[in-house]
């Protein structure tokens, strides 16, 4: 398996003035997986410790933080001794033990030699319930599910991928049809490391459905196990609102679709709640294409989308034929999924911050917003090759842009007013 963070680990490592690495991300997106590897790649010896019912390994921070006697004991937990400069140290689970998140201020201030990387899956819902957080003592690293270039990787086409990297779109047109089919294939099976594992080496649809399933299971288990019973019933309604949120042609989040009559100050505590477990996306919406588009945005205005574009299919329960051969029933849906996939490659393959644009007064809106050095660039997203851009024409009469993108099926095209960028190379805006 091939995950591009490693890359982002090993730039972490040779830093001189190094910090404890704290690695975020929703549960089951591979974090203990990449942090074990990225530890027998790069280091002589792992001392890895997880503090889930692990209530030996809690005491030891319930002490004191003394570095040397903490060490003593990870030595003994990890039946390996801990040295500078050869020995990675993993605290997996930190959320579960907030004295050991606290540590590693001290890690950082008393102890810099020792390279220490930390992981939690609900570590937003538990800092927002009292822990302390060592701002300004850790570095942070976001962990996604694999994007569309780490899926090529493990389906064995690395060299699409690295085509796909080198922007050589000479290469990348004669393949256009692999690159489709393997796109069709990402909609269903989604970026989740365990599900593109057993696909790789299965190709079987219907098990990767029941994974998925499984996966969500887990993720509603956690809302029983962690959220307040006040907040429960509404985390569960806006979860299962996603799906028909999207569907909607004006993708805008309603709070009258969960419940007649219900307003944002009812339902924001649960959305908030499913942020910081990593498991969706908030797209503000910005009131005017202009730099800092961070200026201009609307907070009561947004778009929410899940974490992965397979777990989407997985809770709309849409079938892989209707994805990889697509049908008439499914055309309506085909839009969700494909602006779920460009969200997903936007946050996690690029440095932009999406956004989105509209307003109350005008007909017509931009699916996505992102700034680029002086520029407001428009997002127009098409699920297939039939790319009337009536909104993206309006917007560009309108405003100006000095850039516009447009993802569709289509190849790569520089057309009068826009640049067509095929949805298989979002990573390459």
């Amino acid at each position: 398996m091939i995950r591009y963070a490693m890359e982002q680990l090993l730039e972490w490592k040779d830093r001189p003035n190094r910090k404890p690495l704290i690695l975020k991300g929703a549960r089951q997106v591979g974090k203990t997986w990449l942090m074990k590897e990225f530890g027998r790649l790069y280091f002589e010896k792992v001392a890895y410790v997880t503090f889930y019912n692990n209530q030996r390994m809690k005491k030891v921070f319930d002490e004191d933080y003394d570095i040397q006697r903490i060490l003593m004991n990870i030595n003994i937990e990890a039946k390996t001794e801990v040295t500078p400069g050869d020995t990675l140290i993993i605290f997996d689970e930190i959320q579960d033990a907030p004295r050991a998140l606290e540590s590693l201020k001290y890690f950082c201030e008393n102890a810099p030699e020792y390279a220490v990387i930390a992981a939690g899956s609900l570590l937003g819902v538990a800092i927002h319930e009292g822990v302390s957080f060592p701002v300004g003592k850790v570095d942070t690293l976001e962990l996604h599910p694999m994007g569309y270039l780490e899926f090529l990787e493990a389906m064995g086409e690395r060299q699409l991928a690295d085509s796909l990297k080198a922007k050589d779109y000479s290469i990348i047109r004669n393949f256009n049809s692999k690159y489709i089919f393997w796109l069709k294939n990402y909609y269903y099976v989604g970026g989740m490391p365990e599900v593109v594992s057993y696909f790789s080496e299965h190709k079987d649809y219907r098990e990767v459905r029941r994974l998925q399933k499984e996966i969500l299971t887990q993720y509603e288990n956690d809302f029983g196990k962690h959220a307040r019973n006040a907040n429960l019933a509404r985390i569960r309604m806006v979860w299962n609102s996603i799906p028909m949120q999207l569907a909607k042609e004006n993708k805008k989040f309603f709070f009258g679709h969960i419940k007649k009559g219900a307003r944002m100050k009812d339902f924001e505590v649960a959305i908030e709640w499913l942020l910081d477990c990593g498991l969706v996306t908030k797209v503000f919406r910005v009131n005017k294409p202009a730099v800092p588009l961070k200026a201009y945005v609307d907070f009561a205005a947004f778009k929410l989308f899940l974490l992965d574009v397979g777990l989407l299919g997985a809770l709309s329960e849409l079938d892989a034929e209707s994805i990889l051969e697509g049908n008439d029933i499914f055309v309506e849906f085909k839009g969700a999924l494909t602006e779920q996939y460009v969200l997903q490659e936007l946050v996690a393959e690029t440095n932009y911050t999406p956004y989105y644009f509209g307003t109350d007064s005008q007909n017509f809106e931009m699916d996505f917003m992102v700034q680029k050095g002086r520029d407001a660039v428009p997002i127009e997203v098409k699920a297939e090759v039939s790319t009337q851009a009536k909104s993206m024409k309006a917007f560009c009469r309108k405003y100006n842009p000095n850039y516009a993108v447009r993802f569709s099926m289509l190849d790569y095209v520089e057309q009068e007013y826009l640049n067509n960028i095929p949805l298989y190379a979002v990573c390459n805006i």
